[in-house]
């Protein structure tokens, strides 16, 4: 996130850590788990809660039981691999996995299962992208940016909260 878009930011508490959510004007850029974050915050963010108002409401109603779905405009940055990938994560259902080989099948792309993953563990927005949703073919977790007891209590989140509805 180096170019010269003016970037807003605000963190929230969760009960797996706190998030840090960056946006531009025209959309989120970055979502992550401040403790994973892998950059500083930088100097040229402006920490502004009014201007992320929406992202950090959608996101607290999430981990409150009560959103199962976002409608918030994204502007990752990525190759356009990557964003066919992030974009095919958002299509998951709620409360739902699937396996990287089903994920390289939304892609059009059965054979890069491996390629796929890999896309996924850079996803810049956790959560609203769900790429904890994305599980080994032989059923394990697999791997997460996050930390693995996150992606656990994700799907534990989800699939509790899919059941009340």
């Amino acid at each position: 996130m180096s170019d010269t878009a003016k970037l807003f930011f605000d963190r929230i508490e969760t009960h797996i850590g706190d998030l840090i959510m960056v946006a531009e004007e025209s959309g989120l850029r970055y979502a992550s788990f401040l403790d994973n974050h892998k950059e500083k915050l930088s100097s040229n963010w402006i920490y502004s809660p009014a201007n992320m108002a929406e992202y950090t409401t959608q996101m607290k109603e999430y981990f409150a039981g009560e959103r199962r779905s976002f409608s918030l405009p994204l502007q990752p940055n990525g190759t356009v691999f990557q964003q066919k990938v992030w974009k095919a994560l958002t299509e998951i259902p709620f409360g739902t996995t699937i396996t990287y080989a089903q994920l390289a099948e939304m892609v059009g792309n059965p054979g890069a299962y491996r390629a796929v993953g890999n896309a996924n563990g850079k996803n810049p927005i956790v959560i609203i992208q769900p790429c904890h949703r994305v599980i080994a073919a032989n059923a394990k977790l697999g791997g997460f940016s996050a930390g693995i007891y996150r992606k656990r209590n994700l799907l534990s989140l989800e699939k509790g909260m899919a059941s009340l509805f």
